[in-house]
């Protein structure tokens, strides 16, 4: 099977978040576990306690992680969308699905982008934690993950059935 340059497009994009999802990992080293944990915190008390459990070196290290990630969310917003337009031209999509998959990337990358301001503010402006702020964002911290995730789920399941198709032929 000869892969054609849309498909290239769409493996040099994946590589790319891949690359920068490591990164971020990379950086973070043992405060990963705090991103999940402020993301859903749901209260200023919760989110007080997950910052003031990293000690100085944690903290720069989860304070580091939100510098790279102002391009990661541009990055899978793109992976998608090229992967939808891709899978798309391979597998006729119904309308409003193939709207959903163009613009669910970009909601979510949207939300990142605010979860990552508020966050980096938070970090500096402790006072301003406030019960109402964490609820907010937490919300749109999980929107951001079920549609990005979402997305990458439908696109996994499209792509799983061509290729499963392909390979009993």
């Amino acid at each position: 099977m000869r892969l054609g340059k849309r498909d290239v497009r769409l493996i040099v994009w994946s590589a790319i978040f891949v690359v920068s999802q490591a990164n971020i990992v990379r950086l973070l080293g043992s405060a990963g576990p705090r991103v999940l944990q402020v993301q859903t915190a749901w209260s200023a008390d919760r989110y007080r306690q997950v910052l003031g459990s990293m000690d100085a070196a944690e903290t720069a290290r989860f304070r580091s992680h939100y510098y790279p990630d102002f391009v990661h969310p541009a990055l899978y917003a793109v992976a998608l969308r090229v992967g939808a337009e891709r899978l798309g031209e391979l597998a006729p999509l119904d309308t409003a699905v193939a709207r959903a998959l163009a613009v669910a990337p970009v909601v979510s990358a949207a939300g990142d982008y605010i979860e990552n301001v508020v966050g980096l503010h938070l970090l500096d402006h402790p006072e301003h934690i406030t019960d109402s702020l964490v609820r907010a964002t937490s919300a749109v911290s999980i929107m951001k993950w079920a549609l990005a995730l979402g997305c990458s789920a439908y696109l996994s399941a499209g792509f799983g059935r061509l290729w499963w198709r392909a390979l009993r032929t």
